[in-house]
């Protein structure tokens, strides 16, 4: 390891449903943060690793800064204000509009309280004409002090090399953290129980999806193939019929298309069972959100 190498953390914030996983998901050319056009999607802190010659970045995804409505919403937010303090570098991605409102003056203003360089990240700017950029980057500018402004698009890649030398920047010199080899420190259990709550997004209504968790009751390898067993938690009766579905279409569904991706990652072929359970509640409840794996002390 050479004495020019650098190693640090970068966090991605910004409100519900700006690309955070999906920028993460493309620059590390692996699919670790579940994604979805519902906001929240994203609960605990997901760590990725990138290596490349020049140094070494480790990604921490966090969940979306919001107004809390509910102990988890509340999980959510502490575990996102937290991890600026803890950071090299904030990566703070935006869409690109000249309309501030109120959850991105939110940020800034959680921002003012660090000393965190913020790098601001204009993301989907394929969906924008080029002209339309610049008056956005200029209405930002006017909202806070950034260190620097990098304009991207997290579908199509488009400036995600230029964003990468600028985080690199910003990281200390120091040896790597991590094998070459590592891209996230999630356990497969986590992935795996994040995949199919992503293919539950998917496939179900609005108004569920907040109030499903998975849990794996068991994961085991035998010769050639993974067989799983997972239970979807929801909170109420009704949602636990809508879940299932007609002569258990919807469950169905949910399990093939998570299956796939299972099997994708892990590489080899995935028997997965689904069952449904009802915990009424549970994001109010201390007791059950620490069952299903958002603890306060991580």
């Amino acid at each position: 390891m050479t004495d020019n190498f650098k190693s640090g953390f970068a966090t991605l914030i910004g409100r519900p449903n700006v690309g955070k996983s999906t920028l993460m998901n493309y620059l590390i050319g692996q699919k670790i943060a579940i994604t979805s056009n519902k906001p929240q999607t994203t609960r605990n802190r997901i760590q990725t690793v990138l290596t490349t010659q020049e140094g070494q970045i480790i990604f921490v995804d966090t969940p979306g800064i919001h107004k809390a409505k509910n102990r988890l919403g509340e999980y959510m937010v502490n575990v996102a204000e937290r991890t600026l303090n803890e950071v090299d570098v904030v990566l703070w991605l935006v869409e690109p509009t000249t309309f501030i409102g109120a959850g991105e003056k939110h940020i800034a203003d959680q921002l003012r309280k660090v000393k965190t360089p913020v790098i601001l990240v204009i993301n989907k700017v394929d969906m924008v004409k080029k002209e339309e950029i610049l008056p956005s980057i200029a209405a930002y500018r006017d909202l806070y002090d950034f260190a620097e402004i990098v304009p991207v698009s997290a579908r199509s890649g488009e400036n995600t090399d230029e964003l990468l030398k600028v985080i690199l920047k910003y990281l200390p010199y120091g040896p790597q953290f991590y094998d070459e080899d590592t891209v996230t420190d999630q356990p497969e259990r986590q992935i795996v129980a994040e995949l199919i709550r992503e293919k539950a997004l998917h496939c179900l209504d609005e108004e569920i999806p907040h109030g499903i968790a998975v849990t794996i009751e068991h994961m085991k390898k035998n010769r050639k193939v993974m067989h799983i067993d997972a239970t979807i938690i929801c909170e109420r009766d009704s949602h636990k019929g809508i879940i299932i579905g007609k002569q258990g279409n919807m469950l169905k569904k949910i399990g093939s298309t998570a299956r796939y991706e299972i099997e994708k990652m892990l590489g080899c072929q995935v028997n997965l069972k689904l069952w449904v359970k009802v915990k009424k509640d549970w994001r109010d409840s201390e007791y059950l959100m620490k069952n299903f794996g958002y603890r306060e002390d991580e």
